[in-house]
């Protein structure tokens, strides 16, 4: 039996976890570092078909906002 973990899933989780703390009890490096992680795990995401889905999504967002706007 082989066990993967799927790198994506994993900086998830630690995002998670890392954001569940309160903001009072955060330094610096502790937000640079999250900040970080969070880019990283977008990296990760965005050549996926969720990520491709969201992106899509979001683009179409964009566009009904700025239609809507004109």
């Amino acid at each position: 039996m082989i066990l993967t973990i799927n790198v994506a899933v994993l900086l998830a989780v630690v995002v998670y976890f890392r954001l569940r703390r309160r903001t009072q009890a955060r330094s610096r490096v502790e937000e640079r570092n999250t900040a970080l992680i969070v880019l990283v795990l977008g990296i990760l995401i965005a050549p996926t078909p969720v990520g491709q889905g969201i992106a899509d999504f979001l683009k179409q967002l964009v566009q009904s906002v700025t239609q809507s706007s004109q």
